[in-house]
Protein backbone atom coordinates (compact mmCIF):
# COMPACT_ATOMS: atom_id res chain seq x y z
CA UNK A 1 0.00 0.00 0.00
CA UNK A 2 1.25 3.35 -0.84
CA UNK A 3 1.39 6.28 1.84
CA UNK A 4 0.06 8.95 2.35
CA UNK A 5 2.09 11.79 1.82
CA UNK A 6 1.76 15.65 2.40
CA UNK A 7 5.29 17.10 0.75
CA UNK A 8 6.39 20.70 2.85
CA UNK A 9 8.50 23.20 0.87
CA UNK A 10 10.09 24.77 3.27
CA UNK A 11 12.10 28.36 1.87
CA UNK A 12 13.40 27.07 -1.02
CA UNK A 13 13.96 29.82 -3.21
CA UNK A 14 14.10 28.69 -7.15
CA UNK A 15 10.36 28.63 -8.85
CA UNK A 16 11.71 25.92 -11.39
CA UNK A 17 12.37 24.23 -8.04
CA UNK A 18 9.12 24.52 -6.74
CA UNK A 19 7.35 24.03 -10.29
CA UNK A 20 10.11 20.21 -10.45
CA UNK A 21 8.38 19.38 -7.42
CA UNK A 22 4.90 20.08 -8.06
CA UNK A 23 5.44 17.55 -11.43
CA UNK A 24 6.92 15.29 -9.43
CA UNK A 25 4.77 15.12 -6.38
CA UNK A 26 1.21 14.59 -9.36
CA UNK A 27 3.18 11.84 -11.02
CA UNK A 28 3.86 10.01 -7.22
CA UNK A 29 0.79 10.61 -6.23
CA UNK A 30 1.38 12.97 -3.48
CA UNK A 31 -1.43 13.94 -1.34
CA UNK A 32 -0.88 17.89 -0.68
CA UNK A 33 1.69 20.22 -0.70
CA UNK A 34 2.59 22.69 2.36
CA UNK A 35 4.32 25.53 1.15
CA UNK A 36 5.86 28.08 3.65
CA UNK A 37 8.35 30.88 4.28
CA UNK A 38 9.63 32.60 1.08
CA UNK A 39 8.95 29.62 -0.78
CA UNK A 40 7.70 30.86 -4.05
CA UNK A 41 4.13 29.80 -4.50
CA UNK A 42 1.40 29.80 -7.36
CA UNK A 43 -1.79 31.82 -7.95
CA UNK A 44 -4.05 31.31 -4.23
CA UNK A 45 -7.19 31.62 -6.28
CA UNK A 46 -5.91 28.33 -7.44
CA UNK A 47 -6.77 26.77 -4.22
CA UNK A 48 -10.00 29.30 -3.42
CA UNK A 49 -7.92 32.11 -1.48
CA UNK A 50 -7.29 35.49 -2.04
CA UNK A 51 -3.50 36.01 -3.08
CA UNK A 52 -2.12 39.17 -1.47
CA UNK A 53 0.75 39.73 -3.70
CA UNK A 54 0.35 42.59 -6.79
CA UNK A 55 -1.10 41.25 -9.81
CA UNK A 56 1.70 41.34 -12.01
CA UNK A 57 3.74 39.57 -8.95
CA UNK A 58 1.24 36.87 -9.06
CA UNK A 59 1.38 36.37 -12.96
CA UNK A 60 5.12 36.45 -13.15
CA UNK A 61 5.39 33.78 -10.17
CA UNK A 62 2.89 31.47 -11.01
CA UNK A 63 4.07 31.84 -15.05
CA UNK A 64 7.87 30.57 -13.83
CA UNK A 65 6.37 27.69 -11.31
CA UNK A 66 4.05 26.33 -14.53
CA UNK A 67 7.11 26.19 -16.41
CA UNK A 68 8.45 23.23 -14.76
CA UNK A 69 5.01 21.82 -13.28
CA UNK A 70 3.31 21.93 -16.49
CA UNK A 71 -0.20 22.24 -14.56
CA UNK A 72 0.83 20.32 -12.19
CA UNK A 73 0.38 23.23 -9.93
CA UNK A 74 -3.55 23.41 -10.54
CA UNK A 75 -3.92 19.00 -9.61
CA UNK A 76 -1.97 18.56 -6.76
CA UNK A 77 -3.71 20.34 -3.78
CA UNK A 78 -1.31 22.87 -1.41
CA UNK A 79 -1.57 25.63 1.40
CA UNK A 80 0.54 27.94 1.80
CA UNK A 81 1.91 29.39 5.44
CA UNK A 82 3.60 32.73 6.44
CA UNK A 83 5.95 30.39 8.68
CA UNK A 84 6.73 26.72 9.12
CA UNK A 85 5.89 26.89 12.73
CA UNK A 86 2.22 27.68 12.39
CA UNK A 87 1.84 24.28 9.96
CA UNK A 88 3.65 22.48 12.60
CA UNK A 89 1.91 23.55 15.43
CA UNK A 90 -1.19 22.94 13.49
CA UNK A 91 -0.08 19.23 12.58
CA UNK A 92 0.00 18.68 16.55
CA UNK A 93 -3.54 20.12 17.13
CA UNK A 94 -5.00 18.29 13.97
CA UNK A 95 -3.30 14.97 12.63
CA UNK A 96 0.24 14.61 14.35
CA UNK A 97 1.96 13.49 10.96
CA UNK A 98 5.17 12.53 11.78
CA UNK A 99 7.58 14.55 9.96
CA UNK A 100 10.60 12.97 8.31
CA UNK A 101 13.37 15.74 7.07
CA UNK A 102 15.22 15.09 3.78
CA UNK A 103 19.00 16.15 5.43
CA UNK A 104 22.59 15.16 5.89
CA UNK A 105 22.70 15.24 9.25
CA UNK A 106 24.70 13.39 11.75
CA UNK A 107 21.88 10.92 13.00
CA UNK A 108 20.27 10.51 9.56
CA UNK A 109 18.91 7.34 8.36
CA UNK A 110 20.34 6.11 5.16
CA UNK A 111 17.34 6.50 2.51
CA UNK A 112 17.48 2.50 0.99
CA UNK A 113 17.62 1.53 4.93
CA UNK A 114 14.42 3.92 6.07
CA UNK A 115 11.12 2.29 6.23
CA UNK A 116 8.02 5.21 5.80
CA UNK A 117 5.54 5.12 7.88
CA UNK A 118 1.78 4.62 6.40
CA UNK A 119 1.10 8.55 6.15
CA UNK A 120 3.84 11.17 7.10
CA UNK A 121 5.24 14.83 6.06
CA UNK A 122 8.31 15.06 3.91
CA UNK A 123 10.21 18.40 4.96
CA UNK A 124 12.38 19.74 2.35
CA UNK A 125 14.48 23.04 3.10
CA UNK A 126 16.38 25.83 1.70
CA UNK A 127 18.47 24.86 -1.71
CA UNK A 128 21.83 25.92 0.36
CA UNK A 129 21.56 25.74 4.08
CA UNK A 130 19.66 22.86 4.41
CA UNK A 131 16.73 22.74 7.52
CA UNK A 132 17.41 24.72 10.04
CA UNK A 133 18.40 22.75 13.73
CA UNK A 134 15.12 24.12 14.97
CA UNK A 135 13.28 22.34 12.48
CA UNK A 136 15.28 18.79 12.46
CA UNK A 137 14.70 18.48 16.34
CA UNK A 138 10.68 18.59 15.92
CA UNK A 139 10.93 15.96 13.25
CA UNK A 140 10.33 12.22 13.74
CA UNK A 141 13.51 11.07 11.49
CA UNK A 142 16.14 12.46 9.26
CA UNK A 143 17.02 10.38 6.28
CA UNK A 144 19.73 10.82 4.00
CA UNK A 145 20.44 10.12 0.42
CA UNK A 146 24.11 8.52 -0.04
CA UNK A 147 26.16 10.50 -1.90
CA UNK A 148 28.73 8.39 -4.36
CA UNK A 149 30.99 11.39 -6.25
CA UNK A 150 32.63 14.57 -5.26
CA UNK A 151 29.67 16.52 -4.36
CA UNK A 152 28.05 17.34 -1.08
CA UNK A 153 24.21 17.34 -2.43
CA UNK A 154 21.64 16.75 -5.14
CA UNK A 155 19.52 19.44 -6.19
CA UNK A 156 16.35 20.20 -3.82
CA UNK A 157 13.57 18.87 -6.58
CA UNK A 158 16.22 15.99 -8.37
CA UNK A 159 16.79 14.69 -4.06
CA UNK A 160 12.81 15.16 -3.52
CA UNK A 161 11.90 13.10 -6.67
CA UNK A 162 14.51 10.00 -5.74
CA UNK A 163 13.32 10.33 -1.97
CA UNK A 164 9.46 9.83 -2.86
CA UNK A 165 10.21 7.28 -5.15
CA UNK A 166 12.62 5.59 -2.97
CA UNK A 167 9.33 6.02 0.16
CA UNK A 168 6.87 4.71 -2.23
CA UNK A 169 8.37 2.07 -3.81
CA UNK A 170 11.32 0.84 -1.73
Amino acid sequence: MRPEITLILHNIRSTHNVGAIFRTAEGLGVKRIVISGYTPFPDLTIINQPDPRLPHLVEKITKQIHKTALGAEQMVPFMRYETLEYWLEENERTGNLPIIALEQAPDSISLPDFTAPKAFALLLGEEVDGISAEHLARCTATVEIPMFGNKESFNVSVACGMALYQMICG
